[in-house]
């Protein structure tokens, strides 16, 4: 699949508490303008940015599902359930 056409979040230098709040609002933001998928940027780095992700997306009600991209292990793929 071709992703270059989502929307994407790029968390690339941002802090843990910052990540949590920026990922939720870009999931509010997207389930309101009714994107299904949406493309969430973590990098590989040491992990910190990417589990951080995943316990924030699986806290949030709107995600349907997510998945690390398998050509890309630095980006999560997410689906967000239809309004």
């Amino acid at each position: 699949m071709l992703y270059n056409n989502l929307p994407s979040l790029d968390l690339h230098g941002i802090d843990r508490d910052y990540a949590r709040i920026l990922i939720n609002d870009f999931i509010n933001d997207n389930y309101k303008i009714k994107n299904t998928k949406v493309v969430i940027i973590h990098g590989i780095g040491t992990g910190i940015i990417r589990k951080t992700t995943q316990e924030t997306l699986k806290k949030n009600n709107l995600v349907e599902e997510y998945k690390i991209d398998n050509f890309n292990p630095g980006m999560t793929v997410v689906t967000i359930k239809k309004p």
